[in-house]
């Protein structure tokens, strides 16, 4: 792939992660307004951790566009690299986050909302973000994690040391993903211990097509954490692999593969974030669409009033639309 058409991609790969990231952003914004519900602060940091990463790859783009023999000052590709891991770091970090505070809420329903306080709920929000920033910034503070033989080429390889690398991967990728996998596993395995104890409790005299429905609860619940897990792995566990195998034999150069194919599949987790965690949501759906229908009045409003000649004239100010949530069904 050539610079060019590198460039072109990371453009439209931040512009796709900039404008979704915005819809959940704003509409989970609203929602926290209206309901105040610690579990989507949570999405929320998500999303705007995701914004970042879409913000920060923007930098990178003037210098695909400009060609190889565009040459960026060492300091400056420092501060620009770590800008990019910081939220990258965060964003990992929020979706253990996201993982825990519903694994909290299924396990403790009853006391979720005394533990779930407002300085809880910031704790755990200013928490992953300090240790985000002290990863992402910590080539900025300890000179022997940057390189020495920089060339001009702004690359993560190419301007940080591996010890930073392994440091940067043992202490963000490989923990949170044992840990991730792990609150996906008691997920499920809660959500199995519940579908059966409703077997154990239904009555005999229901009918036998009933039953039937049931395993559709055990493969939904299966299909969610399989996307869940799918998403995250398939996403960082092909550059964070290669790289510590890039790490072990210097003479195998795996660097094109690296920063053009496997660093834009782990960008895109940014992208995957907010559909999974925030559109599959039913009132962030509920949310979202209110949000287009009250922007379809605004740009269109002959067309609004067209559609509705029989709306009597003394009718008191209310809901433009009545939504039902079976309409948002999967």
């Amino acid at each position: 792939m050539g610079s060019v058409a590198f460039g072109v991609t990371l453009a439209l790969l931040a512009s796709l992660i900039m404008l979704v990231n915005c819809v959940v952003v704003v509409a989970l914004g609203r929602l926290v307004w209206k309901n105040h519900y610690p579990g989507l602060c949570f999405v929320l940091n998500l999303a705007i951790s995701d914004y970042l990463v879409g913000f920060t790859i923007t930098g990178l783009v003037n210098q695909e566009l400009s060609g190889p023999e565009y040459q960026t000052p060492h300091w400056t590709c420092v501060l620009q690299m770590a800008s990019i891991t910081c939220p990258s770091a965060a964003s990992i970090f929020t979706v253990i986050l996201v993982t825990f505070d519903r694994y909290l809420a299924i396990t403790h329903p009853f006391r979720y909302f005394n533990i779930m306080c407002g300085s809880v709920v910031g704790i755990c929000i200013g928490g992953p973000w300090l240790l985000a920033c002290l990863i992402g910034f910590l080539p900025v503070m300890v000179h022997s994690f940057r390189a020495e033989n920089y060339q001009g080429l702004c690359t993560f390889f190419a301007v940080f040391q591996p010890t930073y690398t392994l440091v940067v991967f043992c202490v963000s990728f490989f923990p949170v993903f044992f840990v991730f996998l792990y609150f996906h596993c008691r997920l499920l395995k809660i959500a199995s211990l519940h579908i059966q104890h409703i077997r154990e409790l239904e009555p005999a005299g229901l009918p036998a097509t009933c039953p039937t429905s049931q395993p559709s609860n055990d493969t939904k619940a299966l299909r969610t954490v399989a996307i869940l897990v799918g998403c995250f792995a398939f996403s960082w566990t092909p550059f964070f692999v290669v790289s510590i195998a890039q790490i072990a034999c210097q003479r195998c150069y795996l660097h094109g593969l690296l920063e053009h194919y496997l660093w834009v599949l782990g960008v895109c987790n940014s992208l995957a974030n907010p559909l999974v965690y925030g559109y599959w949501q039913k009132e962030v759906r509920l949310e979202i669409y209110q949000m287009c229908l009250c922007l379809k009045n605004k740009i269109f409003p002959l067309f609004h009033s067209d559609s509705q000649p029989d709306a009597a004239p003394t009718q008191p100010e209310g809901p433009l639309y009545i939504i039902s949530l079976a309409q948002l069904k999967d």
